[in-house]
């Protein structure tokens, strides 16, 4: 069986801060680079952990994952697996009770870690595996 790897991109989402894809496809599943709380334009936005995960504008980090699915042929609903990366985990209640939100019913496997910097000195990244529909 051959397997093909596909980028994914859209600019409707931050662009890539370096040599990546935003995603790529391989054989059904949507592997989305890690996002961090950035406009469409790439600019760094500010506030509160809530505020830098909610889709409240087109700067959070949801706002980003959701359009990259999107592009992908997929959405929150087919997430298999993410990876949340925390500056401090004294945010990680906070930051708990707005993803819990995006992840109603399909609760995806997850794993939170806490990384002593994040690319661009933002407080969170987060990044998802994806089934493409």
């Amino acid at each position: 069986m051959s397997s093909s790897i596909t980028p994914v991109f859209t600019a409707d989402a931050a662009p890539p801060a370096g040599p990546y894809s935003q995603a790529v496809k391989a054989n059904g599943l949507i592997f989305c680079s890690g996002n961090i709380p950035a406009d469409k334009d790439g600019n760094l936005v500010s506030g509160t952990i809530e505020e830098l995960t909610l889709t409240t504008s087109q700067d959070a980090v949801f706002t980003n994952i959701i359009a990259i699915l999107k592009a992908a042929n997929s959405d929150l609903s087919r997430v298999v697996k993410t990876t949340v990366f925390l500056d401090d985990m004294a945010n990680f209640a906070s930051m708990n009770s707005v993803y819990g939100k995006y992840f109603p019913t399909n609760k995806p496997a997850r794993s939170c870690v806490a990384a002593k910097q994040l690319p661009k000195g933002v407080p969170i990244e987060i990044e998802c595996i994806a089934l493409e529909n």
